[in-house]
């Protein structure tokens, strides 16, 4: 499989309305330390002057800690080659810039209806983000999506098929490892302590 991600810190918490608008009336995926995976089809589109980096599809990254490293990966089969591209915003940052709040508009339209050939990506999975607490350190997360293939298959060249993709969010452990290489890293200790321990037998 194929990989690709971004590393970046817990922002400072925010005060998060729960009334509505709310974070949750977006309808699109989150993610969080304890609901850390997602898999689901993510549309792609060949590059264009106005999406050079394909489409873009956005999430909500919630209940992080201020100041704490993680890492965000999103997988995805070989057998359909796509460039993605990862990047964290800071609530205000997106409110604030006209094309990122317009792309975020545009996607959290789209999650509204139900899911049919041409809208892979409605709203049937998502849950809300834990916005009842008076803050909440939150990023968005924008995915963007670029086939990056050539066939003669002209219907493929058209409209790619969307990507199954799994993404992942990895916080590290004292801002030095991710949480998923640990029991890898105790395992390698572990062989070569005992290891060492025999060595020293013989």
């Amino acid at each position: 499989a194929n990989v690709e991600k971004t590393i970046f810190l817990g922002p400072e918490p925010i005060n998060i309305p729960p009334s509505s608008p709310s974070l949750a009336d977006l309808h699109i995926d989150v993610l969080t330390p304890d609901n850390w995976s997602l898999r689901t089809h993510i549309k792609s589109i060949f590059p264009t002057a106005d999406l050079p980096r394909g489409t873009e599809t956005w999430l909500i990254l919630d209940g992080l800690n201020e100041g704490q490293r993680y890492e965000v990966r999103i997988c995805w089969p070989a057998i359909q080659p796509t460039a993605f591209h990862l990047e964290t915003h800071e609530l205000p940052h997106v409110f604030d810039t006209p094309t990122l709040i317009t792309s975020l508009y545009n996607y959290s339209m789209s999650r509204q209806f139900p899911l049919n050939a041409g809208n892979p990506q409605a709203d049937t999975h998502s849950y809300h983000p834990s916005t009842s607490s008076s803050s909440s350190s939150v990023l968005f997360l924008r995915v963007s999506a670029a086939a990056d293939y050539f066939t003669l298959n002209q219907t493929l060249m058209k409209t790619p098929e969307p990507v199954l993709a799994d993404l992942i969010l990895d916080p590290f452990v004292y801002n030095v490892l991710p949480r998923s290489l640990v029991p890898t890293v105790v395992y390698v200790v572990f062989v070569a302590a005992g290891s060492w321990v025999l060595a020293t037998r013989v």
